[in-house]
């Protein structure tokens, strides 16, 4: 199957969206930071490293919430030294960097360039820079802080929580979310054909 390649135009707006969405994710992430957290003198050193009991200290301390749903939805500081949602957290520093960085640019390397070959279709061309951009801004976190700032936290009165998240973690949730649905959409288109052909007269 050939591909067409899609547009100057249609790169220049992919790369000017993952702009956008990268200074949002990066911008809520420092207003979290000056907002949310303090400098904390329990710090632990080096960033993310358990102590001999396996305790992992905070580069900074948490300040009140800002609730916006009671018992529902606020914005709480939290470190993550995992992936998304805290996956991986307690794997060692020297493997986490190198599957993090390792994955982060493949992925922005590989969905670029499915992106410029004109793989996959409209849900495909808008996830690539929502993907680009969350795996962009936590990448930058983890160069920068040695961690990744999350702050989002959906509740039902402390009893339940979601685990704390981003916006570049929703990023990636939106597009991934998009590519699935496309390759629904397309599975299902394939087998409406098939049915066609073989409903089709012989002849």
């Amino acid at each position: 199957m050939t591909h067409t390649p899609r547009s100057a135009k249609a790169l220049v707006l992919c790369l000017a969206a993952i702009g956008v969405l990268t200074a949002m994710d990066l911008g809520t992430k420092h207003w979290a930071l000056e907002r949310l957290s303090q400098p904390s003198s329990r710090a632990s050193d080096p960033v993310c490293e358990p102590d001999p009991y396996g305790r992992t200290e905070a580069q900074r301390s948490q300040r009140p919430p800002v609730v916006l749903i009671d018992g529902l939805l606020e914005f709480r500081y939290a470190e993550n030294c995992g992936a998304a949602f805290g996956f991986m957290r307690d794997m060692p520093s020297a493997v986490r960097k190198g599957v993090f960085y390792v994955a982060a640019a493949g992925a922005v390397v590989l969905l670029l360039w499915m992106f410029i070959t004109g793989r996959g279709g409209k849900l495909f061309a808008i996830s690539v820079p929502l993907i680009v951009a969350g795996a962009i801004g936590n990448f930058v976190d983890r160069v920068k802080l040695g961690y990744v700032v999350d702050f989002v936290r959906f509740h039902l009165d402390d009893r339940w929580a979601y685990p704390t998240f981003n916006v570049a973690d929703a990023w990636i949730t939106i597009g991934v979310a998009l590519i699935l649905i496309e390759g629904f959409m397309d599975g299902r288109r394939e087998k409406q054909l098939a049915r066609k052909r073989a409903e089709a007269p012989v002849g």
